[in-house]
């Protein structure tokens, strides 16, 4: 198995890219629908786009996509530094369990670091609990200013 940092130049990486966020969508975790074919048909060129997209795929030994991180780097007003917020992560079926997403992390902890964040980010949903213990293996943790006031919630107003 081996993390490679996308081109999204490369046929195979843009096509594995679909194949694998696809893979997640269709998965009730990822809303349990495929991608649409508008998305998938302008998907790579609008994250080619953006210096602040980067992607990882993992592979198998057979050169099959098995795991998939998109990261998009935002900003840090408290810190004055950029962070990086790992949009979409997924580890093909048969192979959960067995390091992949932690591998993945990895790579996008050293790519951040390189970029200058201060943190990575995620949302997770709250009933998916392999995602939020594999999640607090890595040492992420839910957002939190102050106890009291309890931790942040993620909300979205479609446009």
């Amino acid at each position: 198995m081996n993390i490679e940092r996308v081109d999204y130049a490369n046929e195979k990486h843009a096509s594995a890219l679909l194949d694998m966020l696809n893979h997640y969508a269709e998965d009730p975790m990822g809303g349990g629908e495929s991608l649409s074919a508008a998305t998938k048909a302008k998907l790579i060129s609008e994250m080619a786009k953006r210096d602040t997209v980067f992607s990882f795929l993992a592979w198998n030994d057979d050169g099959e996509a098995i795991g998939i991180v998109n990261c998009v780097e935002g900003f840090s007003t408290f810190a004055a530094k950029p962070l990086c917020n790992v949009h979409d992560i997924a580890v093909r079926e048969g192979y959960r369990g067995q390091g992949i997403a932690q591998k993945l992390f990895d790579a996008v902890k050293a790519e951040a670091a390189s970029r200058g964040c201060c943190k990575l980010t995620l949302e997770v949903l709250s009933g998916n609990e392999p995602a939020r213990l594999s999640y607090k293996k890595y040492g992420f943790k839910p957002y939190e200013l102050d106890p009291e006031m309890g931790q942040a919630e993620f909300w979205e107003l479609k446009i």
